[in-house]
């Protein structure tokens, strides 16, 4: 447990100390984040340096590399590519946002493309060197070929889910550390260390992220953060077959997409909305909720689903 908590400690420090020349870069080159115009309790934000998420992605790196080992290194080396290259995708929707000052990024059929290719190497990787076994608290399943279009459908529905969620300073930040914190302690339960110094590495990266993050925002993470995260978290779960906790510890997550699915859908069928906007936060929001209690809420709410989720692998544990 001493080596979590030191890359923890190491990519929280990373973190604060790259933030302040990242955060200057952001700002002298002007690489602020339009409002939508529709967000209206958000529009003196506007301006903000975006594209933050840079500062977790190389912290969380760094320090996870200072401690894996093992024979699994290569494939820890592929967890953390797989989140540059979702990192990737997210920098280039922010970039093009910011240089057509529209807050219109990638076109949506890009961004699946991008999506889908990058969960199509994961899966089949997955396929013919792991193997197609998931693990149902603790029962293996096997999906045999299936397991493809099944790891390709999480990672689309996970990254997009976190994408969604950060809609709020310091939510999808947030709700993420206590995400990889809990899971993280999972995987240590459970022996695989090096996803757990993965894990680790990320909450304490993203903890010194929320200082520059936190309401009121000095930087967002922009897509760049977002999709990077969902694309790691999306990973761990995959490589340690670990599936079927995300939508449980990451429940929040689920009800940004679920909520934002509901209200596309039923505005297409009636021209009604059921929510006051979508994702839920907003319309949290919109009651007149402030945001710093929104974000509070989806912390503990993910919290208690995480411990929930830790106890339930030590009852199981204790059992075998």
């Amino acid at each position: 447990m001493l080596n979590f908590f030191l890359v923890f400690l190491i990519s929280f420090g990373l973190s604060v100390v790259l933030g302040f020349p990242i955060l200057a870069l952001c700002r002298k080159l002007k690489l602020g984040q339009t409002i939508l115009h529709w967000v209206d309790k958000h529009a003196g934000k506007s301006g903000t340096p975006t594209m933050g998420g840079l500062i977790f992605i190389f912290s969380g790196i760094i320090a996870s590399l200072i401690f894996l080992r093992g024979e699994d290194f290569l494939l820890c080396l592929l967890v953390l590519l797989t989140m540059l290259g979702y990192g990737l995708l997210g920098f280039l929707d922010d970039f093009i946002k910011v240089k057509g000052g529209k807050n219109e990024g990638l076109k949506p059929y890009q961004k699946i493309i991008g999506q889908v290719g990058l969960s199509l190497i994961i899966a089949l990787f997955v396929y013919f060197k792991l193997g197609s076994k998931i693990d149902l608290f603790g029962l293996k399943i096997n999906l045999g070929i299936f397991i493809i279009p099944f790891i390709m459908l999480f990672f689309v529905a996970v990254t997009n889910s976190v994408n969604l969620t950060d809609g709020l300073d310091g939510l999808a930040g947030g709700v993420s550390l206590v995400y990889l914190l809990t899971f993280g302690v999972i995987l240590a339960l459970l022996n695989y260390f090096n996803f757990g110094i993965i894990s680790f590495a990320m909450a304490g990266a993203i903890l010194g992220f929320l200082l520059f993050n936190g309401f009121p925002a000095k930087i967002f993470m922009g897509d760049t953060g977002s999709l990077a995260l969902g694309g790691v978290i999306a990973c761990l779960a995959v490589f340690s077959g670990l599936e079927f906790i995300m939508p449980i510890i990451g429940i929040m997550f689920v009800l940004s997409a679920v909520s934002d699915i509901i209200q596309v859908g039923y505005y297409k069928r009636t021209k009604k909305r059921v929510f006051l906007m979508a994702p839920l936060h907003h319309h949290f929001e919109k009651k007149g909720v402030h945001e710093n209690r929104i974000v509070a809420v989806y912390i503990v709410i993910t919290l208690l689903c995480g411990i929930g989720a830790m106890l339930g692998y030590m009852a199981v544990l204790g059992a075998i």
